[in-house]
């Protein structure tokens, strides 16, 4: 079976290599179709690990896809032969944690392309049928691979307790920032700022009504906010960049009272988180690792036409061509926001 495998930092290769085996009682077969870079999966690209999490033996990369059911075990009762699902790629155990339904947090969990576990940018995997997501016959299968990322706003949104008519700032203009700000529109805010150094990424904010973008190398973000909102600033807070930097002054933009959810997860540190700042307005926090039960809610967003996934995608690399995408993805002069793989 073909698949793209990381062998060490920046070398990738496309090679055979079997790393799903038979298809069990309760799992199916599935033929992938698209799947999405990360930008997890460029990290471990350009540096071989992030945090305690390092690529020591040949690893399958991928995680955001779609597929087609091709095989299904016997005991498998929801899903058929020719099925065009699309899969979370987190096999959570049976710890507290997830018997409590925080899966997302269960320490022992399987997540795809994630040292030591493959991925999914192969010609097919076996996945249970209870984190496999059979897609409607609108949605295809370059939006079925967004439905992962997607979950990351849904779950961003779910943890902010929008109140209908909310206004909110999202810190990043990046695939997971301007999700997360569509999800935060979906879930009851009425307009939603979103900044970045990165005008091209800005323009992309066109294509959604109520998202108003900030370009942070030609404006003050928290004067265009005070501005915008009479001196009271946002109810809620989105921190999806990743960057230390950005924790320095984000208290700044948010209203008496307000939420700051941390989206991002910082590979500098939190840089000068002021706790004074917080404080002084009674700011509450909130943080996001991954997703639980969002899965479905995605693709009723997408189907239904509530959020709009197509305009995010940059490009589309046939298989053949896999290692040009993450050359692609890589570097910043591109200007990417989301990049997918495609197999046929």
């Amino acid at each position: 079976m073909k698949a793209l495998v990381l062998e060490s930092q920046k070398k990738l290769q496309i090679r055979d290599m079997d790393i799903y085996g038979v298809c069990g009682d309760d799992d199916v077969r599935i033929a992938i179709r698209n799947v999405g870079i990360c930008g997890s999966d460029v990290h471990y690209y350009q540096h071989g690990g992030i945090g305690p999490y390092i690529v020591r033996d040949p690893m399958v990369l991928g995680h955001e896809a779609s597929g087609e059911v091709i095989e299904t075990g016997k005991n498998v009762k929801n899903l058929k032969k020719g099925d065009r699902v699309c899969m979370e790629p987190g096999i959570p155990g049976n710890s507290k944690v997830t018997r409590m339904g925080m899966y997302n947090l269960d320490p022992d969990v399987r997540f795809w392309a994630t040292p030591p576990i493959h991925g999914c940018l192969c010609e097919s995997v076996v996945h249970p049928e209870a984190y496999t997501f059979k897609l409607p016959e609108n949605v295809s299968y370059a939006e079925g691979a967004m439905v992962e990322p997607l979950a990351i706003g849904l779950q961003a949104a779910d943890k902010a307790g929008i109140s209908p008519g909310d206004t909110a700032l999202v810190t990043g203009c990046g695939t997971i920032g301007i999700l997360t700000a569509l999800s935060a529109l979906a879930g009851g805010c009425s307009r939603v700022f979103i900044s970045d150094i990165n005008s091209e990424k800005l323009a992309i904010t066109e294509h959604f009504p109520n998202i108003i973008p900030i370009d942070s190398t030609k404006e003050d973000p928290v004067e265009r906010i005070m501005k915008e909102t009479d001196g009271w600033g946002v109810e809620r807070v989105f921190e999806a960049t990743g960057s230390g930097a950005v924790f320095r002054n984000i208290h700044e933009f948010a209203s008496p009272g307000g939420c700051i959810i941390l989206v991002g997860i910082p590979a500098d540190g939190m840089g000068q988180l002021s706790i004074t700042g917080l404080q002084a307005k009674e700011l509450s926090t909130q943080s996001v690792f991954r997703y639980a039960h969002k899965y479905d809610r995605a693709i009723r967003l997408i189907a239904s036409g509530d959020i709009n996934v197509p305009p995010l995608i940059s490009r589309i690399y046939p298989f053949d061509e896999s290692i040009a995408a993450y050359e692609y993805a890589s570097d910043p002069r591109s200007n990417a926001v989301k990049v997918q793989i495609e197999l046929k």
